[in-house]
């Protein structure tokens, strides 16, 4: 079994969340966004080969299946329509979705206190509940899936 640094893991997933904003903001793919962020970002290359490979892996997942994770996000966000959301917390949600549906390894409640961690410090408190409880839901209704048997895809 491979041990997991938690801060190494968190800090990945910040460097994820950032470029997937500047996918966002930027309308680029995933190769330009992974190619100009960590020159940019981590010149001194002090975030480790597999810390990149992870953040990297989530934001090509993260960008391959936004419609996917759209669609589950919707049926959790009472009254609030996904494209509507705020860019950070719409982010912060698909990232945290993505890894629900493709990191079965990684417990479901370290990834929503990680997108928690990352709504409270990119975009603030009043997001804090609103992540909690969509990804939660989500949880429960990916538990209750994965229980009824084969069909969901994990990993494409």
């Amino acid at each position: 079994m491979t041990r997991v640094d938690p801060a190494g893991r968190r800090r990945a997933r910040e460097a994820a969340l950032q470029m997937l904003y500047q996918s966002e903001i930027g309308r680029a793919g995933a190769y330009e966004t992974i190619a100009t962020f960590w020159p940019a970002n981590d010149p001194a290359s002090e975030v480790g080969d597999d810390l990149r490979a992870f953040a990297n892996g989530l934001v090509r997942e993260t960008l391959a299946r936004v419609e996917e994770t759209d669609r589950l996000l919707a049926g959790h966000a009472h009254n609030w329509r996904v494209e509507r959301m705020a860019v950070i917390d719409r982010l912060v949600l698909r990232l945290g979705a993505t890894e629900l549906l493709t990191h079965p390894e990684t417990p479901p409640k370290v990834v929503i206190n990680e997108a928690i961690e990352l709504a409270r410090t990119f975009s603030g408190d009043e997001s804090v509940p609103f992540v909690n409880g969509v990804l939660d839901g989500l949880r429960k209704e990916l538990e209750r899936l994965r229980a009824e048997g084969p069909g969901l895809k994990e990993n494409p």
